[in-house]
């Protein structure tokens, strides 16, 4: 090789790394900054101001709180006397989370304080022109979640592997407490539930808002719920069936909200304290010393007292057709003569009387006459008004085939 060329190619390797490095250089020189950004909470652009956030301790008031932000007493009196009417100043409470916003000057003067009752809820006070105290309430979004599944534990349980609130569970024994005693569903028993859940700031979430729709499987068939109201005055709903029957009937399925009868009605038991063969006229379900007992309708309180066998008691006396009775109560909530309403507590289960156990024995009267609760027909509450049928029946189907839909491709 030629030293001409060799001198060439150097030259030439030299000018290519020159413009390279000019190149890097002029394209470092126009990158943009990042810009930091946002954190917008409450309304402000925290990034604005010096932030504190802290929570109320012992002893905190919001005089205290603000005489540590250098204003002195006169200035907190003040303060506490223009925004009275929006916020009672005493009503703050230890553990509940505040924000304090100050400047970004020198002087780092107090802007705004904001205190938080709850998540949902809060209180702001702006110092920044004139002293003025709002109640906000962050804004919530509502979204809708459809799921299916088979029983795998309690339904609280199940709900839960679901990462669905287990809170839920309760609303929807409340709903179904006519129509199904959830301790006598199986593992592996089908449901449906279409729900709506609550969200803050479309975020944070907080919480099963309302049940739409469900279904559950019960002694082999689906029992489906439809919340409705009829009347568009009081916009009242009740749950109806597949077919426009109300779920709530005139008795309760049982006096505790869940259930595990132990014994039940029959001609001829062996009784567990006295030893000797004799009817059992009632159901006996067992449960924790204070488990509330429902009265399972409406009526008026026709005995409440004592005697050796029934220990502490109530009867209620619902029509000219039904009585019951609530045996072995811990303690007595209801009075002689004291009308009551289907589901109120009366009582606390207990152990008095001849018990082994704490538990409730529940009599049922038809005429006059001891039956069985558990093999007698009761009557069901009034139908839906044929007027209210057909938007009933266009409201539900789409519900309906939404849930089975789901479930065909949820359960196997």
């Amino acid at each position: 090789m030629s030293k001409v060329f060799q001198k060439t190619t150097l030259i030439f390797l030299l000018a290519t790394l020159t413009i390279s490095c000019n190149k890097t250089k002029e394209e470092e020189e126009i990158i943009t900054p990042k810009v930091k950004p946002k954190s917008v909470e409450f309304g402000f652009n925290l990034h604005d101001f010096n932030v504190v956030h802290d929570t109320i301790k012992s002893g905190d008031t919001f005089g205290s709180i603000l005489d540590r932000q250098n204003l002195d007493g006169r200035q907190v009196h003040e303060i506490v006397a223009k925004v009275k009417d929006s916020f009672d100043v005493r009503s703050i409470r230890r553990g509940k989370p505040f924000t304090i916003l100050r400047s970004k000057d020198k002087t780092n003067k107090i802007q705004v304080f904001i205190y938080q009752p709850d998540r949902l809820n809060y209180y702001l006070i702006d110092f920044r022109d004139s002293i003025v105290a709002h109640k906000m309430i962050r804004p919530l979004t509502f979204k809708s979640r459809t799921i299916a599944g088979a029983l795998n534990g309690s339904l609280s349980e199940t709900l839960q592997k679901l990462n669905v609130d287990p809170s839920l569970a309760p609303k929807i024994a409340k709903i179904y407490a006519w129509s199904i005693d959830f301790f006598k569903l199986k593992r592996g028993d089908k449901f449906g539930l279409k729900f709506t859940e609550r969200y803050i700031n479309d975020t944070v979430y907080d919480g099963v808002d309302s049940l739409k729709a469900a279904f559950f499987e019960y002694k082999g068939k689906k029992i489906y719920a439809f919340p409705f109201a009829p009347d568009e005055n009081t916009k009242k709903q009740q749950y109806y069936d597949e077919e426009g029957k109300t779920l709530k009937n005139f008795f309760l399925k049982a006096p505790l909200k869940f259930v595990n009868i132990t014994s039940h009605y029959s001609a001829n038991r062996f009784h567990p304290v006295q030893l000797i063969w004799k009817a059992h006229k009632g159901t006996d379900y067992a449960a924790p010393t204070g488990t509330p007992i429902m009265t399972t309708a409406a009526g008026v309180v026709e005995q409440a007292g004592f005697t050796t066998g029934n220990g502490n008691f109530v009867k209620v006396k619902h029509d000219k057709v039904y009585s019951t009775q609530y045996l072995h109560m811990s303690k007595i909530l209801v009075k002689r003569g004291q009308r009551v309403t289907q589901g109120q507590i009366i009582g606390k289960v207990g152990s008095t009387g001849l018990a082994t156990g704490p538990h409730v024995c529940y009599r049922f009267w038809k005429n006059g006459v001891q039956v069985d609760a558990l093999k007698l027909k009761l009557p069901t509450s009034t139908p839906m008004d044929g007027r209210y049928k057909a938007k009933y029946m266009a409201y539900m189907k789409p519900l309906k085939r939404e849930l089975d839909s789901v479930a065909a491709i949820s359960i196997k």
